[in-house]
């Protein structure tokens, strides 16, 4: 089996395609859908060049030749990083580059007109496809109290106490509808709501990430890291004084140093040189402020697969914490729920190595009549619990809103 990629003329939007299909990366102009499925190949611990070797032996014949192009794969991999998990390689690929080129790739020998022609049926197919849910029910599951104090309070006082600088911790909610919820009209919502966010839809997972965990395009590396929140407000002069604050915040700030320091650490062994913004700016949603940082290198030759970035860089004090193995054991006592795929990488690979990975937060996990979402905050000694709550409901509003119409 091998991949054929044939050059498309006509306007197909991979992110509607995605939507309904429930296979979708896409980041700015940059947009990958798949349909169907050809293979799944093994991902986890020390499998990354395994992986990759394989991905490079299914990439056949390539009229088009630009990232995306050729054997492409999905993954939604979970949080934890020591479990194996897997990347789906589709039967179809629909792509668009940022300079707005456009392909096809096949995977199971099917001609281009047979290929088209399923494309074609996906998107006929109606939004939403049944009844709407119209009643709801969320539940906790930590009260917002016991979190609050029992998860929350107790890092910090770790961490004041010097056994760790930073912890990210994590509520969930669950979600149940009297009909199931459309996926492609989650999607939709998210992509009106939050244009600026990497869309995303593996086997369920759906999300709207404003981060970038990692992207390689040939040898050039790029990350967006993102620590430190506040909230928006509808008054504008309000809404000002936050994102200021956020910017002028010594707890903030120090929380997103730890994650921009890590990051160029680990990078730098893959690189000939990499280097960061001077200052983190303001990345604005419709929900919060972030404080942002992007990074950029060049890989040395040979150039690291994608794959191997992602093994190296996730989690990222992020959303995990430093040091990473003490944050982590804290994790994994105080929150009580298993994140799943929350948090953990979601992207794309090529059969060149090429590829781009979110951080999978503002997710959620569908299935049927019911969702989970997290929120995750950045727990360092300054850190007030009542306020990280606080910002745990600002977090919800993205994938809530989407997920349920107002």
């Amino acid at each position: 089996m091998a991949s054929t990629t044939y050059r498309l003329d006509a306007d197909i939007d991979p992110v509607a395609l995605g939507a309904r299909s429930g296979l979708l990366w896409a980041r700015e102009s940059f947009a990958l859908a798949g349909l169907g499925e050809a293979e799944s190949i093994r991902f986890g611990p020390g499998s990354a060049a395994a992986a990759s070797e394989r991905l490079a032996s299914l990439t056949g014949e390539d009229d088009v030749e630009v990232p995306g192009t050729g054997a492409v794969a999905f993954a939604a991999l979970p949080f934890d990083h020591e479990v194996t998990d897997r990347l789906i390689v589709p039967r179809i690929v629909v792509g668009r580059s940022v300079e707005g080129r456009r392909w096809v790739t096949v995977m199971d020998g099917s001609s281009f007109d047979e290929a088209m022609a399923e494309v074609v049926s996906i998107l006929e197919q109606s939004v939403p496809s049944g009844p709407e849910p119209s009643s709801f029910r969320l539940d906790s599951t930590l009260a917002p109290e016991i979190w609050r104090d029992e998860v929350v309070g107790f890092a910090r006082d770790r961490i004041r106490a010097g056994d760790l600088d930073k912890a990210v911790l994590a509520r969930e909610l669950r979600l149940h509808t009297d009909h199931p919820i459309d996926i492609a009209m989650v999607i939709e919502r998210l992509r009106t709501a939050y244009p600026a966010a990497i869309l995303f839809s593996v086997d369920g997972f759906v999300g709207a990430s404003p981060e970038l965990l990692v992207a390689r395009d040939g040898d050039i590396v790029r990350a967006h890291p993102l620590a430190g929140t506040a909230p928006r407000s509808s008054d504008p002069a309000t809404d000002a004084s936050h994102s200021a604050g956020l910017l002028g915040s010594t707890k903030d700030r120090w929380e997103h140093r730890i994650t921009i320091d890590w990051l160029l650490d680990t990078l730098l062994p893959f690189c000939s040189y990499v280097d960061a913004e001077p200052e983190p700016t303001i990345v604005t949603l419709a929900n919060v402020h972030h404080l942002g940082t992007r990074v950029e290198g060049r890989l040395s030759s040979p150039a690291s697969s994608v794959l191997e970035l992602v093994a190296a860089l996730h989690p990222t004090p992020a959303v995990g914490g430093q040091p990473q193995d003490v944050a982590l054991t804290l994790i994994e006592a105080l929150e009580r729920a298993d994140r799943g795929r929350y948090a953990g990488p979601c992207g794309w690979v090529d059969g060149a190595g090429n590829g781009g990975f979110a951080v999978s937060v503002r997710s959620a996990e569908i299935s049927g009549t019911e969702a989970r979402i997290f929120a995750g905050v950045g727990v360092v000694g300054d850190s007030d619990p009542a306020a990280e709550l606080a910002e745990t409901r600002s977090k919800f509003q993205a994938m809530l809103g989407a997920l349920i119409r107002p």
